[in-house]
C-alpha cells in the first residue's frame, strides 16, 4: 500500500479555490478589523500619523507571515516567534482601543455611582457620629444650667466629682479658675465668679450644639441633593462643603472618645470618570486589567486576541491550499517543462495511463514526454508512486489518491481546454471532408 503525503482529500480539488478565495476575503476583511483596532490603540499614545503607518505595518506583517507559516516549512520557528510578537503588539494595542470604545459611557456611570455610594456611607456615619454628640451635647448644657443654678444658691460646686468626664472636665476647669481668684470673692452662695464660670461654660456647650446641628443640617442637604450620575468632581465638591463645616473637636468632647477615626473624604484619584489625556485611558485599560479585571476588561482583551488568532489559524490553513498543494505545483512544473499548459499536461498525462493487474493507474516511462517523467520522478520518491519493471519496461504506479486528484482537476474546464479540445474535434472533422 502506498503511503499519502498529501493532505488534501479527493472531491476537494474543484471546490477548494473557490472556498479559499472566500477564506481570502474573509481574512482581510478580518485584518481591517484589527488594523482599526490597533490604529486607534496606538493614537492614543503615538501620533496619528506614525500610528497609522504602524498599525498598517504590523497588520500587513500578521497577515503574510500567517500565510508564509502555512506555504513552507523553511525557517517555521522564526516565522512563528515573530508572529507571536507582532501578535502581542496588536492584540494589546486592539485590548485598549475595544475597552475605551466599550467603557466610554459605562466606565464614567459606574465610577459616579460607586463614589456615591462612598459619599453616601460617609455622610451617614459623619451625621451618626453628629446625632450622637448633640445628644449627650445637649444633656452637658442641660447640667450645666443646674450646675450655675446650685452654684448660685449652694456654692461649693466646684469641689465636687462627677462620673461625667466632659463635666468633671469644667469642674476642674472652674476650680483652677477660682484658685486665682483674690481672697475678696470668697466662695460660697450667692452670684459669683464661680457662678458666671459655670453661666459661661453653659453658654460654650449651647453654642458647640448650635455648630453642629447646623452641620447635620448640612449633611442633610447635601445628601438629599445628591445625585449618583452627578460628575465626581460636583459630587466632591459638595461633601467637601459639607463636611469641613463640622466641628470635630466638639464632636470628640462631646463624645469622651477622645481620638477616634473620623469618616474619610474619598480621594478623587480613586474616583477619575473622565481622563484628562488619550494617553492616561492606555494606562487606565491595563491598571484596571492588571489589578481588578471586570468582565469588560475579559470580553474586550478576548475580542482583540480572537481576531488575530483567527486571521492566523484561517491565513494558515488556507495557505497550501490558494497556492495549491505540492502535488498541483508539482504538475504545474512537468507542464513548464512541456512549455504546455497546466490542463492540457494533465489531459494527455491521463491519456497515456492504463490500469495495472493490482488496479492501479500504471504509465510507460517509454512514452512519457521529459515533463511527465520528472514528475512521475517525483511522485516516486515522496513515496506516491512506485516504479516496476516488467518485460524490460519500467513502468510507474500512481497512488489512487493522486490519480483521483488529477481526473478531479481536469472537472472545471478553462480556456485553454476548450481551445485544444476544439483543434481536436476540428482535425478529426476534417478528413471526413
Amino acid at each position: 500500500m502506498l503511503s499519502v503525503y498529501s493532505a488534501a482529500d479527493p472531491g476537494t480539488a474543484a471546490l477548494s479555490r473557490p472556498m479559499v478565495k472566500g477564506l481570502f476575503v474573509a481574512t482581510c476583511l478580518l485584518s481591517v478589523v484589527s488594523w482599526y483596532t490597533t490604529w486607534q490603540g496606538m493614537a492614543l499614545y503615538l501620533a496619528a500619523w506614525f500610528a497609522v503607518l504602524a498599525s498598517l505595518g504590523i497588520q500587513t506583517v500578521l497577515v503574510l507571515v500567517a500565510w508564509l507559516i502555512g506555504f513552507t516549512a523553511a525557517k517555521r520557528a522564526l516565522l512563528i516567534a515573530v508572529y507571536i510578537i507582532t501578535a502581542i503588539v496588536s492584540i494589546a494595542f486592539s485590548y485598549v482601543s475595544l475597552y475605551t470604545w466599550f467603557s466610554a459611557q459605562s466606565r464614567p456611570a459606574e465610577i459616579q455611582r460607586r463614589l456615591y455610594d462612598a459619599l453616601n456611607a460617609a455622610t451617614g456615619r459623619s451625621q451618626e457620629l453628629l446625632a450622637g454628640a448633640v445628644a449627650e451635647a445637649q444633656k452637658h448644657a442641660l447640667a450645666l444650667d443646674e450646675m450655675t443654678a446650685a452654684e448660685k444658691a449652694h456654692g461649693f460646686i466646684s469641689r465636687a466629682q462627677d462620673a461625667d468626664p466632659y463635666l468633671n472636665q469644667v469642674r476642674e476647669a472652674v476650680a483652677r479658675e477660682a484658685q486665682t481668684y483674690s481672697r475678696s470673692y470668697p466662695e460660697g452662695s450667692g452670684p459669683g465668679l464661680r457662678y458666671t464660670a459655670f453661666d459661661r461654660h453653659a453658654r460654650l456647650t449651647r453654642q458647640s450644639i448650635a455648630a453642629m446641628e447646623a452641620a447635620q443640617r448640612g449633611l442633610g442637604e447635601f445628601r438629599a441633593q445628591l445625585q449618583p450620575l452627578d460628575p465626581t468632581e460636583k459630587q466632591l465638591r459638595a461633601f467637601r462643603q459639607a463636611y469641613d463645616t463640622i466641628p470635630w473637636t466638639q464632636v470628640e468632647e462631646s463624645l469622651h472618645a477622645g481620638r477616634f477615626e473620623r469618616p474619610a473624604v474619598p480621594a478623587y484619584a480613586d474616583f477619575v470618570d473622565r481622563p484628562a489625556t488619550s494617553q492616561e485611558d492606555l494606562l487606565v485599560a491595563f491598571q484596571e486589567l492588571a489589578a481588578a479585571p471586570t468582565g469588560r476588561h475579559v470580553f474586550a482583551l478576548a475580542l482583540a486576541a480572537f481576531i488575530d488568532i483567527v486571521i492566523f489559524l484561517v491565513a494558515w490553513a488556507s495557505g497550501p491550499y490558494l497556492f495549491g498543494s505540492p502535488e498541483q505545483r508539482w504538475v504545474a512544473g512537468g507542464a513548464v517543462v512541456d512549455s504546455s499548459d497546466e490542463k492540457i499536461f494533465v489531459r494527455d498525462f491521463l491519456r497515456k495511463l492504463a490500469p495495472s493487474p493490482q488496479g492501479l493507474a500504471r504509465a510507460d516511462s517509454a512514452g512519457l514526454s521529459p515533463g511527465e517523467r520528472q514528475l512521475c520522478i517525483l511522485l516516486a520518491s515522496q513515496g506516491l508512486a512506485v516504479t516496476v519493471e516488467e518485460d524490460g519496461k519500467i513502468l510507474y504506479l500512481l497512488d489512487e489518491k493522486v490519480h483521483a486528484q488529477l481526473i478531479e482537476s481536469l472537472a472545471m474546464k478553462d480556456l485553454s481546454l476548450r481551445a485544444a479540445a476544439g483543434r481536436a474535434f476540428s482535425g478529426a472533422a476534417q478528413p471526413s471532408a
